[in-house]
């Protein structure tokens, strides 16, 4: 049997307020130990947050995207961050409103 392979973006425009489909929803079924929704294939949502992860594997430097409407139980390893999902699940659809691009910039600076 061939081995599978996942085919990741190499690059991501997503930012908070981006709204994004999601076009991968395969995941393992151990997965709903850490998780209490996740998204489904070919719907819409809108990133609330992006951060550096971990990847399922446990490898860190991951992209996590948050989801609005969606929250997850936080990890429970030191920062204790929630648990998001891979940019490469996601596809933007509209990058966010120029008025969520001026919060970010003015909350970052």
């Amino acid at each position: 049997m061939a081995k599978r392979t996942k085919k990741r973006r190499e690059k991501t425009a997503m930012r908070t307020g981006s709204r994004v489909i999601c076009v991968d929803d395969r995941f393992p079924p151990e997965i709903l130990i850490y998780y209490t929704c996740l998204p489904i294939k070919n719907r819409t949502y809108t990133v609330r947050g992006l951060s550096v992860g971990v990847s399922i594997n446990g490898e860190p430097g991951e992209v996590a995207v948050y989801l609005d409407g969606m929250h997850n139980p936080h990890s429970q390893k030191p920062p204790y961050p929630e648990r998001g999902f891979a940019s490469y699940r996601f596809m933007e659809l509209e990058p966010p409103k120029e008025a969520t691009i001026k919060q970010e910039e003015t909350a970052t600076a």
